[in-house]
């Protein structure tokens, strides 16, 4: 496990905490669409907040280029004094004279939220001078933004070297369900590894082979490895360029020891869209014309059984066209499965990705997994074995 300091070691009691945070989340016409990362980091605020701590809150919204009233967080101030039931104050600028009053104005237990970070060109060149006037604000810094922590700027990584550091409530979740999934599993270890195309995870699935005993490669990528088999894949999504590739990945598995797991039959249609003519055949009886949506019923049942068998399993992307019926089935299928060996204590599930999180919703068991990762890029880099910059700065 690794060792970081935690809300637990931290004198909170009228303290200014800078909180890093992740409130980019989806909005339409004001409103937030999706409230998961605000929900995420009320533990925090509430135990910083309990303890008599001002709760002084950082986020980045969007990839705004200076000073953008479209994108400020004044809305997410709102939006979080809802799910909070307290009062949120809102401060017109992260930095300078109405940062500090503002923060100056602070009782304890109180909480307010800065404005977005990246308004300012510091933010994410992690400038020192800005890192400075970030740290002028706070006596102690918490980064609760898993979902960033891959990123070296001024308030994801710059402020833990500034002041005394310490991960919140969600990062230490996050982390430690990481850990138990990849750095420390109970064995068999399964991964699904699915999505569109095996050119962006590369790396993934390079870690993975070396560090899990059974590779499911599922979605469109799994095309690429049937092709490099021989396998005729019509129209299907395929890159056929990197067969040399995917049968490198398949030696090395084979090296490691690791199981991959391939369809051996799938959902074709001739048409992309929602409830197109389709039928259901092995990987060996693709028409010219149609196309893999999904994975069929055989494959379901073999990636089940090897569930059966495993004690851990990580998730990284759907089955097929998750999004339209009937290509929908085997990643829920599959997913409702993973979600009832949860709930029966028999494997710790993990999953994360923002297709993956869609996906599981879609299924209605992201409640069941044992841990369900809000983050994107964080947890991939995390999964292809990378350092994570705001990680590595709460190290002890």
């Amino acid at each position: 496990m690794i060792a970081f300091r935690t809300l637990d070691d931290a004198d909170l009691a009228h303290k200014r905490v800078l909180v890093r945070v992740d409130l980019n989340v989806p909005m339409e016409s004001g409103r937030v669409t999706d409230d998961t990362r605000l929900r995420a980091i009320l533990p925090t605020i509430r135990a910083i907040t309990d303890q008599g701590g001002k709760a002084v809150l950082l986020s980045h919204f969007g990839r705004p280029k200076g000073r953008d009233a479209s994108q400020s967080l004044a809305p997410l101030a709102k939006a979080l004094e809802a799910q909070l039931g307290r009062k949120v104050s809102f401060a017109e600028d992260c930095v300078g004279d109405a940062a500090q009053n503002a923060v100056s104005r602070l009782a304890a237990g109180e909480v307010i939220v800065l404005e977005n970070t990246r308004f300012h060109a510091g933010e994410e060149k992690n400038a020192p001078d800005f890192v400075d006037a970030l740290a002028s604000l706070g006596d102690i810094y918490v980064n609760d933004s898993f979902s960033t922590a891959h990123r070296s700027h001024a308030s994801t990584e710059g402020l833990a070297h500034k002041l005394p550091a310490y991960a919140g409530r969600s990062m230490e979740g996050e982390i430690e369900a990481l850990t138990k999934a990849l750095e420390a599993p109970a064995r068999p270890v399964l991964a699904v590894v699915g999505g569109s195309k095996v050119s962006t995870k590369l790396e993934l699935l390079g870690n993975l082979v070396r560090k899990v005993d059974v590779l499911v490669i599922a979605g469109g990528m799994a095309n690429t490895f049937l092709a490099a088999q021989g396998k005729k894949v019509g129209k299907s999504l395929c890159e056929h360029d990197l067969a040399d590739t995917a049968r490198d990945i398949l030696k090395k598995a084979e090296a490691a020891g690791c199981e991959i797991v391939l369809p051996v039959d799938a959902v074709l249609a001739s048409e992309f869209r929602a409830n197109a003519p389709h039928r259901v055949a092995g990987v060996d009886d693709v028409g010219e014309n149609e196309m893999m949506l999904d994975a069929g019923p055989q494959t379901v049942a073999r990636v089940e059984e090897k569930l059966d068998g495993a004690k851990t399993v990580v998730w990284n992307g759907p089955f097929g066209a998750f999004e339209m019926a009937p290509f929908d089935a085997a990643t829920v299928t599959v997913a409702r499965y993973v979600g009832k060996l949860t709930r029966e204590g028999r494997v710790l599930s993990v999953a994360g990705g923002g297709d993956t999180v869609a996906a599981l919703n879609h299924a209605g068991v992201a409640e069941d997994f044992s841990y369900v990762s809000t983050a994107g890029g964080a947890f991939l880099e995390w999964l292809e074995g990378k350092a994570l910059p705001g990680v590595e700065a709460l190290r002890r």
